[in-house]
Parts: C-alpha cells; sequence; structure tokens
C-alpha cells in the first residue's frame, strides 16, 4: 500500500525539525510543497535531493486528483507546507481525505507548530482550549467575537501583522475589560516576543510599536485570566 506522509517543517529555526522527518524527506518518491522554493532551501539546509511538486491552496482543488495518481504509484510520497504542518490554516486536507477515500496510507509525524508554544508559553491555563484558526475578514466576524467573549476556553487565533490593530480594537469592543490576551511573534525565530495584558494595553503598545513577522493570539478563558484550575 502507498503511504502519504504529513511532514511538519520548522517554523522559523531550522533546527526544529525531528530526525524522523529529515528521514522521510529523504526516502519519499516525491515531495509535494506549498513552495518549491521556500522547500527547497530546507532541503539543500539537510542536503535532501528529492523532486519537489508544486501542491498549494491555489490548485489543490484542481490536482488533488492528479496527485493521488501519482501516489498510487509511488511507494512513499511526502507533503509539507511553507512552515509548520500541513492542514493547520496550509494546503493538506483535501490531499489527506482524499488518499483515506482511496485506501492510500496516511501518516502524520509531530512537530513543529506555532499553536502549542503559543498556548504554553503564554501562560494562561491550557489543560483545554480552541483553536479558531484565522477569523473571517468580514461575513460572520462579530459573531465569532461575540462567542469568543463567552467562551469558558482558553482560545488560540492566528493573525497577519497588518490585521492586528483591527483584531484588538474588536476585543476592547467584544471582549470583558479585564480579559487577558497574549500575543506571540515570531515564535521560534531570533526576535521572538510574548507581549502580555488586557486589550486596550496591548493596542497602547502596537500602536506605538507597529507589529511584524506571525503572529499568534491567546485569549484567556471568561472569568479565568489569573486562574490555574
Amino acid at each position: 500500500m502507498s503511504t502519504l506522509y504529513v511532514v511538519p517543517t520548522p517554523i522559523g529555526n531550522l533546527e526544529d525539525i525531528t530526525i524522523r522527518a529529515i528521514r522521510v524527506l529523504k526516502e519519499a518518491d516525491f515531495i509535494l510543497a506549498e513552495d518549491t522554493r521556500t522547500t527547497g532551501q530546507l532541503l539543500k539546509h539537510y542536503e535532501i535531493s528529492n523532486q519537489l511538486i508544486s501542491h498549494h491552496i491555489h490548485n489543490e482543488h484542481k490536482t488533488v486528483e492528479r496527485m493521488i495518481d501519482q501516489i498510487k504509484s509511488a511507494k512513499s510520497a511526502a507533503i509539507v507546507s511553507d512552515a509548520g504542518t500541513p492542514s493547520i490554516s496550509d494546503p493538506g486536507f483535501l490531499l489527506v481525505r482524499a488518499c483515506i477515500e482511496n485506501d492510500i496510507n496516511v501518516v502524520c509525524l509531530p512537530g513543529a507548530s506555532a499553536i502549542i508554544p503559543a498556548i504554553v508559553g503564554c501562560g494562561f491555563p491550557c489543560d483545554s482550549f480552541i483553536f479558531e484558526g484565522f477569523l473571517p475578514h468580514k461575513k460572520g466576524r462579530q459573531t465569532k467575537w461575540k462567542a469568543i467573549a463567552e467562551e469558558p476556553r482558553s482560545v488560540v487565533l492566528y493573525e497577519s501583522p497588518h490585521r492586528l490593530k483591527k483584531a484588538l480594537k474588536e476585543m476592547v469592543e467584544f471582549l470583558a475589560p479585564d480579559r487577558q490576551i497574549c500575543v506571540a511573534r515570531e515564535i521560534s525565530k531570533m526576535f521572538e516576543t510574548f507581549h502580555r495584558g488586557t486589550a486596550q494595553e496591548l493596542l497602547a503598545y502596537f500602536e506605538e510599536t507597529p507589529p511584524k513577522g506571525e503572529i499568534v493570539i491567546v485569549i484567556s478563558a471568561k472569568g479565568k485570566e489569573n486562574k490555574n484550575d
């Protein structure tokens, strides 16, 4: 049976990759990559020479059937995104689902993801939390904020730097004023920072210091800002 390996790649520091992931990338018959240039740099760093095939959000709907045929004709294939674990706000879900439907074995390797370092490093209770990915840009956005305002668990969000201030302004509007927020920036990279405080405090900070880089937001659970139970 053919196997598709879902391989997490570093989200910043190139050392954040497992020995197993390196072996799989070397041994796979080919690698499906979100951006072949980005993945090519990673492979070069680890002296991996393998065929790269473009598989990204703009072509995955059209190419998934062809990819299934190629995987079936091979012993194994790997899929990677530019950073982190495929399918988590990145391409991969459609192909994984199609592989399962076509009796292709799917093996997902553990590895780098921005979610876990953010929720652990924020200092909020993390025994139970929800991941919302990127919030809708327009339709359904207010509804989502109202749900987060009542959420009894910590909430993890992805956000782009140029929309961070908008998100913080909405938190000021929809969340309780003492709700604790953590903005984790550039996780695992040289300029990694964790900024903690209320939405109003963080908004004031980022008004003075424009945010840059990859951002993860953690919002404390309703009514559990400083509790660890």
